[in-house]
């Protein structure tokens, strides 16, 4: 979604809203400060989902698959960009992930109807250089990496352990790989993920209510989720938006009403109740009483009134 900011019109009466990424974002934000004009950037980002032990594999398994590669084959501003989970989940994690990604589409998903193209051919090749970088990450696939460059195809494809100084780690992918990162209890995907830019959507799936509450207090994401992938968006009561290097404001259902509506304040008053405090001379009794009257403290009001204070 592009509301194109155009400098001919009444700046005043024109509200950009960007969807995209970061670098366009920035272009449509400068276009826009020339005239003070705000702004609704909505930048994508890497969205990151951290799956906890103890929990329902194969239907967690099945909702990352839905959010990543149903959704138009990882080319989705909130599609997951990566996993974050332990040691001992780690290999549960990419069995499960194999098994349903063969019963969603097939042993040769490149045929699949059901797998998106890549967009055009700019990004796939960026998506092959995301791959083939000095062959590390490349080595680190553990499922998938078959790509149909006349047909703009690329398989999804699994990673897991991929240097986190690689471009795979450092760029929004928005495409069909999923790399899978392993720390050592799962509370340190806290600071990882906080560790980078702020994401437009951060995942966590467990039963821990306790994980789940820190979690939410402690991940800076323009939306959060719990046991799910890319829910939020379809309910309109939520706001939808980024911060940080995600983006600025949100918009869906009343949200996109305010975000392009100005709250104009209005005040009518009466010739009635003037009062004299307000004026000069600014004396030791009109002092006393402007202060008791903004701690609203009720018994100093009265003694000030009368003299006793």
């Amino acid at each position: 979604m592009f509301s194109y900011f155009n400098p001919a019109l009444n700046p005043r009466r024109c509200h950009p809203c960007f969807t995209g990424n970061g670098r366009v974002g920035r272009i449509v934000m400068a276009a826009a400060a020339k005239h003070l004009t705000p702004v609704v950037l909505e930048l994508g980002g890497k969205s990151p989902v951290v799956v906890d032990s103890g929990i329902d594999l194969q239907i967690a398994t099945r909702r990352i698959i839905a959010g990543k590669w149903g959704c138009n084959n990882g080319q989705a501003c909130v599609s997951p960009d990566y996993i974050i989970t332990t040691k001992d989940c780690a290999d549960k994690l990419v069995d499960s992930l194999k098994k349903e990604l063969e019963t969603f589409y097939g042993k040769n998903p490149l045929e699949s109807k059901d797998l998106s193209r890549i967009v055009n051919s700019k990004h796939f090749s960026r998506l092959t250089k995301l791959l083939d970088e000095d062959n590390e990450v490349s080595r680190k696939i553990v499922y998938g990496g078959e790509r149909d460059e006349a047909n703009l195809k690329i398989s999804p494809t699994i990673l897991v352990g991929v240097p986190r100084d690689s471009l795979i780690m450092k760029e929004e992918i928005f495409g069909p790989l999923l790399p899978i990162l392993i720390v050592r209890k799962i509370e340190d995907s806290f600071d990882m993920i906080n560790s980078g830019t702020k994401p437009l959507a951060a995942y966590l799936f467990t039963n821990n209510k306790k994980l789940k509450e820190q979690f939410v207090a402690s991940v800076s994401a323009g939306g959060v989720v719990i046991n799910d992938i890319a829910m939020h968006v379809a309910i309109h009561t939520l706001p939808f938006g980024g911060v940080g290097e995600s983006g600025t404001g949100s918009y869906h259902g009343k949200f996109s009403f305010d975000a392009f509506s100005h709250k104009k304040a209005v005040l009518y008053r009466s010739f009635m109740g003037d009062a004299a405090m307000r004026y000069p001379p600014y004396t030791q009794g009109k002092l006393r009483l402007m202060k008791a009257f903004m701690t609203s403290n009720f018994w100093t009001i009265l003694r000030t009134l009368f003299g006793r204070s």
